[in-house]
C-alpha cells in the first residue's frame, strides 16, 4: 500500500472527510487530495506529523508508507507504544480484536471511560 492509499485508508477510518482534516491541520484540502491520489509523493515531515496525529498512528507508519523508512522495522502494534494501558505481552490477534471492538464502540457512539 503506498503512501496516498494508506492516508485515504486511515481518514476513512477515522470518519473525517478532506474538509475536517483541513480544518484540524491546516493542510490545504486540494494539497490533502493530491496527497491521497498519489500525485505527491513527499510531503513533508511536518504534514506527515500532523496527519499522524489526526489519524491517531505513529508517525513510523506515515513514514513507512512514504518509503522513508522500511515497513519491517516497524513495532508489531498498531496501538501506542506508550500507551500506559496497553500489555505489551498482547498476541497480534488479540490485538486486533481490541482494535475492531474499539472501533465498533466508536462507531455508536459509545463512551469509554
Amino acid at each position: 500500500m503506498n503512501l496516498g492509499q494508506k492516508l485515504k485508508q486511515l481518514r476513512e477510518e477515522n470518519n473525517l472527510t478532506l474538509r475536517k482534516v483541513e480544518h484540524d491541520t491546516s493542510i490545504s484540502n486540494a494539497y490533502l487530495s493530491q496527497l491521497e491520489n498519489g500525485k505527491i509523493k513527499n510531503p513533508s515531515a511536518q504534514v506527515l506529523y500532523k496527519l499522524s496525529i489526526i489519524y491517531h498512528v505513529e508517525i513510523s507508519v506515515l513514514l513507512a508508507a512514504s518509503g522513508l523508512i522500511d515497513a519491517n522495522d516497524l513495532p508489531r502494534h498498531k496501538v501506542l507504544i506508550n500507551s500506559s494501558l496497553l500489555d505489551e505481552n498482547l498476541t497480534a490477534a488479540e490485538e486486533d480484536i481490541l482494535l475492531r471492538i474499539l472501533k465498533n464502540m466508536r462507531s455508536y457512539g459509545t463512551t469509554i471511560i
